[in-house]
């Protein structure tokens, strides 16, 4: 990887619009709060839990992933976790995060709802304050449960207005078209909640088209398969709808066969706004920057590229126009500062 990628790589400021909490969950963590909470784990170390994460599908690792989840019960578990990533990705020149957090998974085993947020966004605030971190949460529904108990979800969100910004969808996709949850995002958007949804990583590219006119989605995370249809891609590049792509994560989990083979320079090449992200980074083995590397080293993308994925994870932010402007300036700042010291 030529120098100057390098260093816009490890330099410029970034936001991650695809992240789920849960899914920082290092082998260490899980097993110390696992100790402290007295949740029994079928592994004797951390080593065995690496071990595990090897997946042959998404389940594989929804499987996992729902068991890790098991060891956090405290408001400060959320914490903990929370703090780790924040301070992780900001060597990573993180400054902004817009987090998805899955309550469904914690209520359901008698967390509750008021736990889970409360350790998230007090980490969230004090990242903030010491680290120059801003964030935006986002609550996502698990979409192999009914829609009866995401409605229950919401109820719970909408006591907590000022800590949730919007509302996703996430968890298995095969099977469970976004239609399915089509009268609780309208109750969601009538609540003043921003919807997004996961829709195209397994799913076709008709589940994007439906969960941007059923659900009406403002953001589309993954979005992969809206590049098989040519007329969805055009849709997409024209009204500059957010994709949150995951490269690592999608190999990972075998959704595509190497990295080179991941979209997101198709979607670059097509007029997309397109972001990089890294998902579940503990689980996958690749934090924000990471990601970024890859797609460097396998996808043949230029500096200027880049650049402009970074300048893309704020333009397809929800932050203000002014906040995105001053991130922005920050990166051309930065820019110039790094051709200079060459």
């Amino acid at each position: 990887m030529p120098d100057l990628t390098q260093s816009l790589i490890d330099n410029l400021p970034k936001a991650e619009l695809h992240l789920h909490i849960e899914g920082t969950l290092e082998p260490q963590m899980m097993l110390d709060m696992a100790k402290r909470n007295g949740v029994e784990l079928p592994y004797a170390n951390a080593e065995e839990v690496a071990k595990a994460y090897e997946f042959d599908c998404l389940q594989d690792f929804l499987d996992l992933y729902f068991l890790g989840m098991s060891v956090l019960q405290t408001e400060k578990d959320f914490y903990d976790l929370t703090w780790a990533y924040l301070e992780r990705v900001h060597a990573d020149r993180l400054t902004h995060v817009e987090m998805f957090f899955d309550p469904q998974a914690h209520t359901d085993r008698g967390i509750a709802f008021e736990t889970v947020l409360g350790g998230i966004t007090s980490a969230l605030e004090d990242a903030r304050k010491e680290l120059g971190i801003t964030s935006k949460l986002i609550m996502c529904f698990l979409r192999h449960l009914p829609e009866e108990e995401a409605f229950e979800a919401l109820e719970c969100a909408c006591k907590h207005k000022e800590h949730i910004f919007g509302v996703g969808l996430d968890s298995t996709e095969k099977g469970f078209p976004p239609g399915n949850f089509a009268r609780v995002f309208e109750a969601a958007r009538k609540e003043g909640f921003t919807p997004v949804a996961h829709v195209g990583e397994e799913g076709t590219a008709e589940n994007v088209r439906e969960a941007l006119d059923v659900l009406k989605i403002d953001r589309v995370d993954h979005g992969n398969h809206a590049l098989d249809d040519a007329a969805l891609t055009r849709r997409l590049a024209d009204q500059q709808t957010p994709l949150t792509m995951c490269p690592i994560s999608n190999w990972r989990l075998k959704g595509i066969p190497t990295l080179s083979a991941s979209p997101v320079k198709k979607a670059l090449d097509a007029g997309l706004l397109v972001t990089v992200n890294s998902d579940d980074p503990s689980y996958f083995g690749g934090y924000l920057n990471d990601n970024y590397r890859a797609v460097a080293e396998h996808l043949d993308v230029s500096e200027k590229e880049i650049v402009q994925l970074a300048k893309n994870s704020f333009a397809g932010s929800f932050m203000t126009d002014a906040e995105k402007q001053g991130q922005l300036d920050r990166i051309d700042k930065q820019i110039d500062s790094l051709r200079k010291s060459q």
